[in-house]
Order: C-alpha cells, then structure tokens, then sequence
C-alpha cells in the first residue's frame, strides 16, 4: 500500500441550521448550532484513515486548535508533523438550510502560515518515496510550491483546487496527477460559461491539462474520471435523502484515494467513494458525518 502525505487546512467548524441562507441586510436565528472538527485538509485526512489509508497530516493550528490534532491521531492518521503556531486555528461559518445546501464563510488562520519546507521535512523523516501520493487543497498557503515539491520528489500530487480563486491560473497544473474538482470548480478553471454539459468541461480540461488525469464530481449525477485508460463514469447506486452536503466531496477524495493507494482500478476506487459520500450526506456535520470503512462496505 502507498504512503500518502496530506498537506492540508485544519478548521474549527461552526455550523448553524437555518431555515434558509442569509440574505443581505437580513438577521436570521439559526434553528440549531453546533462545533466541530472541519477543514478540507482534516475532512480528507479522516476520509482516508476511515478507509484503511496510511496517511500523515502535514498542517499547522493555534492553541485553540490543539483538540483538531487530538481529534486526527485518535483517528489513526499520523501527526507527528502538525505545528503549532502562534494566532488562531482556522475556522469556518457553515450554513446548512433546509434542504440539506450548505453555505461556508472560511477564516485561514493558521493554515497561512504552511511552508514548502514543513512538508518537505516530512516527506524526509516519514520515509516517502517515489510513487507515494501528496494531496493538497487550496486551503493553505504555499500550494504552488508544494506541488512542485511533490512532482520533483516523484510522488504522485492529487489536488483539489477548492475553494477556487485566481492563485489556481498562477500554477502549473500539468504537474499534477490527478486533479479533483466539481462542475462549478471547472468551469471557473477553464472559464466556460455554463457547468451543465461536463462532458465539454471534461474536454476543455484534457486540452488545458494534456498529461493530468482528472475526476470530475457532479453530486447527484455521480462522477466521472478522464485518465490514460479512457474515461469511466459512476452514476450513484441509490438515491438518498440529503442532511448535510458539507464533507461529502471531501468523504469521495479520500475513499477514491485510499482505494488508488491499495492498488484498486479507478472504477472499483469510484464505486466505493460514491458509496461512502452517498452515506455522509446522509447524516449532519462535517468530519462526523464520514462513514467508516465497515459501513461502506456493508
């Protein structure tokens, strides 16, 4: 099984049920609140231990974040290379309205502050080699740099340009493996006008990144993958009713991930990750709202 080294974000999530989004100029009540561990970098980190990955977190918190480091060793991924620094952990306002949508507001905090030379310390002590995996989002600072890192060391960069902004046209994507995005998330890469036909998005995509296998999530629709072997596309199983919409890309990248790592083919990765995502919006919050590798399977 191969390494993975998940350079990412670490949030304190704080996340209100409210009857529907705030409008501007509205005071809204929230229906119900709640706290906990979040951040796309940690969402993915738990998705990938719940499904049997070996991964090590490379990421930085404030003192107020020490119970998220907590939280990832308990889960079992590695986190002898989590820092804290000085200034708050990073946080998110989530909105979650009736229909299960959610709306997040991100404060980076600590994750600003990560350097190219946080993750190359531990890609030296934990042993990575060639053919081990990096993933990253586009929560932390650094992430031009951290995927050349990955791609001059010969891991194999998976990354998730999310939330998307224009530092994404700023970097060399061709030197990414396997680029995770949703519609709306490609259509801003590429600059297409509508995100409805993903079949033109997917080929704009392949023209833009020749050399970068990409897996497009299109929610209800499932996903579909556009790689050297073709292109495979996984429609969900069954419907369900959606709680919390939150984690569920996060819950797809780290089951799809942990497969890959375990040698799976990328149709047998993609039918267990919509499986896994199907179960988390399924129940409310962030990280708790990840299904472990039993219930997947099950």
């Amino acid at each position: 099984m191969k390494k993975i080294l998940n350079v990412g974000s670490l949030n304190i999530d704080y996340v209100y049920q409210v009857p529907h989004f705030v409008q501007p100029g509205e005071t809204l009540s929230s229906t119900g609140y709640a706290r906990h561990p979040g951040g796309k970098g940690l969402n993915q980190s738990i998705a990938l231990a719940r499904a049997g990955a070996v991964v090590h977190h490379v990421g930085h918190v404030g003192a107020d974040g020490a119970w998220l480091v907590d939280f990832l060793k308990s889960e079992g991924a590695g986190t002898s290379h989590l820092t804290e620094v000085d200034g708050p952990t990073g946080h998110a306002i989530i909105q979650v309205n009736a229909e299960g949508q959610n709306c997040i507001l991100i404060e980076g905090g600590a994750n600003r502050s990560v350097t190219v030379a946080d993750a190359a310390k531990a890609v030296e002590a934990l042993g990575f080699v060639a053919g081990d995996y990096m993933l990253l989002q586009n929560e932390t600072s650094a992430v031009r740099e951290l995927i050349a890192l990955g791609a001059e060391r010969g891991l194999k960069v998976v990354f998730n340009p999310a939330p998307m902004d224009k530092s994404i046209r700023e970097i060399d994507l061709r030197a990414v493996e396997v680029l995770v995005v949703n519609e709306v998330e490609a259509a801003e890469l590429v600059g297409a006008a509508s995100y409805d036909d993903y079949e033109a998005l997917l080929a704009m995509l392949k023209q833009s990144f020749p050399t970068t296998s990409v897996l497009l999530t299109l929610g209800s629709r499932g996903s579909v993958y556009s790689g050297v072997d073709g292109i495979h596309h996984f429609e969900p199983a069954q419907k369900v009713v959606a709680v919390d919409t939150t984690a569920a890309g996060d819950t797809f990248i780290g089951y799809f991930l942990a497969k890959l790592a375990a040698g799976a083919t990328i149709p047998e990765a993609m039918q267990l990750a919509t499986r896994a995502s199907a179960i988390c919006v399924s129940k409310a919050g962030a990280a708790p709202s990840i299904p472990m590798l039993r219930d997947v399977q099950s």
